[in-house]
């Protein structure tokens, strides 16, 4: 059972009720007023303030979709490859690995110099075909997306090598799709402002597209792009890094993948009607369904299978969720802080990611103790290397 109902029952929350900010609650309950919200809000344990619609919130919509509650990082997401490498095979210092991975995989603002050769369909088509078909006027962007494919970009995304309780070694990795799917969001976001029928919303931002109109078929489509982009980009990725570590062990074998999108949406049916839900910093977590919750740079991760919680939607939280904003990260904590907090770890302990220190994050442990009844875990991990933009 979820901790709290509030607004009558239209938020359920999965968290304590005073961890929650007063803006994210706010958001919230402007999310609670929609026309077209079906039952309620899910609130994960990771929620967090976000732009337009909160993040860590899962919304079922009747014949709507609101942008804003997908977020601009379209098709967000992560994945989790258990190798058959043990602990024992990694060397005392993992700097060179780090080194090759940043070589390999271009971080923050940098992309590769060329575009990568792409997986191909059945029809003998890669993601980039359908770049032209796109609805959003985003076609000068073309030769940046394609060599945008296969990079980490900055923030909250990451590469990590992570230990679990058995000593095995774990490749993860977290990204979304890029500058083109925050463009094509802010473009279809903007349209979504103006249509007549979401002048009188509570929260603009929260607009939202209406089944059976020109403006929602344009959207899905760019969206249903954006999202397959996002998860083309963590494939190359995950082959650009697992060749680097093939040339440090030749005896690499991949015995398993899990992947999982963050910020989307889905058609789905719940509370035998058929909705669309989105997840904004969640994961579906439908029961027997495998997902990854990675705590912060320094803490815990999760591997897990899904409970099927019907009032949450079939969903879980992606992450520990921010408990402050980057720029008060930034002005609390110093580089002291950052390499006392992620101590035994090989990454970055500099000024540029101090806004990514575990301090700044919400306690894993507590939101995984709060969303027992979401998800079981199947595996917990604790990275030994990690990648920042």
């Amino acid at each position: 059972m979820c901790l709290h109902e509030i607004a009558g029952g239209k938020i359920k929350l999965w968290t304590q009720l005073d961890s929650v900010e007063s803006q994210a609650l706010d958001q919230l309950k402007n999310i609670a007023k929609l026309p077209w919200l079906f039952k309620h809000v899910a609130s994960m344990p990771d929620v967090h303030f976000g732009k337009g619609a909160t993040v860590g919130s899962v919304i079922a919509l009747k014949n709507a979709v609101s942008p804003a509650a997908v977020g601009v990082d379209i098709g967000c997401g992560m994945g989790a490859m258990l190798t058959n490498l043990r602990a024992e095979d990694l060397p005392d210092s993992l700097y060179q690995i780090r080194s090759d991975i940043e070589e390999a995989v271009p971080v923050g603002f940098a992309r590769h110099d060329y575009g990568k050769s792409l997986r191909r369909d059945k029809s003998n088509k890669t993601i980039m075909h359908g770049f032209k078909d796109l609805f959003a006027p985003v076609h000068e962007l073309e030769g940046t997306a394609h060599k945008q494919i296969g990079t980490l970009g900055g923030g909250n995304h990451f590469i990590e090598l992570c230990l679990d309780t058995e000593g095995r070694v774990w490749l993860m990795l977290h990204s979304g799709s890029r500058n083109i799917g925050k463009t094509l969001a802010e473009y279809h976001m903007a349209i979504a402002k103006k249509l007549i029928h979401n002048q009188t919303l509570p929260d603009r931002d929260l607009a939202v597209f209406l089944d059976g109109t020109r403006e929602m078929t344009e959207y899905w489509h760019d969206l249903d792009w954006a999202q397959k982009y996002a998860f083309e980009n963590r494939a190359m990725m995950k082959d650009l890094i697992f060749a680097v570590l093939r040339k440090h062990f030749p005896q690499i074998l991949e015995l398993d993948y899990i992947a999982c999108h963050h910020n989307y949406v889905s058609q789905e049916n719940h509370f035998g009607e058929d909705v669309l839900v989105t997840r904004k910093g969640a994961i579906y977590a439908g029961r027997g369904a495998m997902g990854i919750i990675p705590g912060s740079m320094g803490t815990k991760s999760y591997i897990v299978e899904g409970l099927g919680n019907p009032d949450s939607f079939c969903s879980a939280s992606h992450g520990a969720g921010r408990r402050m904003s980057r720029g008060e990260a930034k002005r609390h904590f110093t580089e002291a802080d950052l390499a006392t907090q992620t101590a035994g770890v090989e990454c970055r302990k500099d000024q540029g990611v101090l806004d990514e220190i575990p301090g700044a994050y919400k306690d894993i442990d507590q939101v995984m103790e709060n969303q027992k009844d979401l998800v079981r875990v199947v595996a917990t991990l604790k990275q030994v290397l990690c990648v920042k933009g």
